[in-house]
């Protein structure tokens, strides 16, 4: 993590560094142990020197592999990236040239443009980079605009990535499309949106080449440079589609409505979240239907009040999270008078938390560090500056019973980018159409 973090300041990707076991930063613990290397200290802060003097841009040789044929270079190859820790753990697909020339028609930008520095390690992604990791992860030429806007976003300075990069909390970015591109390459908006899916591959493939260029380009290796303890969803991310199809008369796609995108226009929403909870809305049966639509919005309140340090950072111009309503809930929700707003407004409320509590829970502290407005910090306390921060996003399979809530982690803002089409997209559509089938139903 030391080298990362030297590295993406732009120096040589070495430091001085004297290294202790993790019981040293306990509370309450014995720190003899620093009294006794201070020689060491003091070797590393005057005599250290490192290798490397000059500072210079380095690109990599292409890795040759040579085998007895397909299979077996294919399989050298998955050995030589399992050595290196340049894999994910999965088997993983050659980025041959001719392959990743493929990809990159999908779009107009030169190979070489330089998209942005990956932190903490701080290397520089291009096109190329990005379409080596989709040829990587089994992706196609129409994934890449996604994978560059999310990208694009993902480096905005407010999101902190270099923070969520090598934290011990198990972040991960959700990036959800609005705009027709969303159905075009086959993104979920519907059944199993956040797992693998063979209907709708392009998830899974996008996610997964991110998840490449975090730790390949960034350096978010679990254990080294990545302490998340738990790494939910560091397979695939999460990537997906609102459907906005079965959104209900009146309701904006969220690109509309939380950012002011024109209509129509394909757009991705990236924010990181720490974690995700199924939250069980289903009914007794024996209530009425408003009754039924009160009782649910308290349980989904409920759970969005558990206090999150990690939320603070986008307290007032980020998200609390992502709350995901399927278009059956929404449209029966709508139905009994709930509009976005209303139903904003009524998870903000309702999921204050009593300032006593926050104080059992340690957040005091917390705020104080986070250095959050006084003129916020009032009792109870609401899970951010106002209820329009609160992500409210349909999607999800056409079944009544579960809502799912996303919680926000570690980006002062909220940020969305415009996904840019090539000049052959038609062409690739129809590329697409052809090798993998016609484009499924809607779930």
């Amino acid at each position: 993590m030391v080298q990362n973090a030297v590295s993406g300041f732009g120096f040589a990707p070495e430091a001085a560094a004297v290294s202790f076991p993790v019981d040293l930063f306990l509370v309450g613990s014995d720190l003899t142990p620093v009294k006794d290397n201070i020689d060491k200290f003091i070797n590393a802060l005057t005599k250290w020197q490192p290798s490397i003097k000059e500072k210079r841009a380095v690109e990599p040789p292409p890795v040759t592999i040579q085998g007895r044929d397909f299979e077996d270079n294919l399989n050298q190859m998955n050995r030589l990236f399992a050595r290196n820790r340049w894999g994910d753990g999965l088997p993983l697909l050659p980025a041959t040239p001719e392959r990743v020339k493929w990809i990159l028609r999908g779009t107009d930008l030169a190979p070489g443009t330089r998209i942005g520095k990956i932190l903490p390690r701080g290397r520089v992604a291009t096109v190329n980079t990005l379409a080596v990791a989709l040829a990587l992860a089994g992706g196609r030429p129409e994934y890449l605009p996604v994978l560059i806007a999310a990208v694009e976003a993902m480096i905005d300075p407010g999101l902190n990535h270099q923070s969520w990069q090598a934290t011990s909390c198990s972040v991960f970015p959700a990036a959800i499309v609005n705009g027709p591109i969303a159905k075009q390459i086959r993104l979920n908006s519907g059944f199993g949106l956040l797992g693998p899916d063979s209907v709708h591959p392009a998830g899974g493939a996008i996610g997964r080449a991110l998840r490449l260029v975090q730790q390949n380009v960034g350096g978010a290796v679990p254990g080294s440079g990545t302490m998340a303890q738990f790494g939910g969803m560091r397979y695939t991310n999460a990537v997906f589609a609102e459907d906005e199809k079965g959104l209900p008369p009146g309701w904006k796609p969220l690109s509309v409505e939380y950012f002011g995108a024109p209509a129509g226009e394909n757009v991705l929403t990236f924010y990181p979240v720490s974690g995700a909870v199924n939250i069980l809305r289903r009914g007794t049966g024996k209530e009425t239907a408003e009754e039924e639509a009160l009782a649910s919005l308290h349980r989904v309140a409920q759970y969005m009040a558990a206090p999150n340090p990690n939320a603070l950072e986008g307290y007032e111009e980020g998200t609390p999270g992502i709350l995901l309503f399927s278009t059956t809930v929404a449209n029966q929700l709508a139905k009994n008078g709930w509009t976005k707003e209303k139903i904003k407004e009524f998870l903000w409320e309702n999921s204050k938390v009593p300032m006593e509590k926050l104080k059992r829970a340690g957040m005091q502290y917390f705020m104080e560090d986070k250095k959050l407005d006084p003129k916020y910090v009032v009792d109870p306390f609401p899970i951010s500056k106002q209820a329009r921060n609160i992500m409210l996003v349909v999607a999800g399979g056409a079944h009544p019973t579960h809502a799912y809530w996303m919680q926000g982690a570690q980006a002062s803002k909220t940020v969305y980018r415009k996904i840019q089409i090539p000049a052959g997209w038609d062409q690739l559509l129809k590329e697409a159409e052809v090798e993998l089938g016609p484009l499924p139903e809607e779930q």
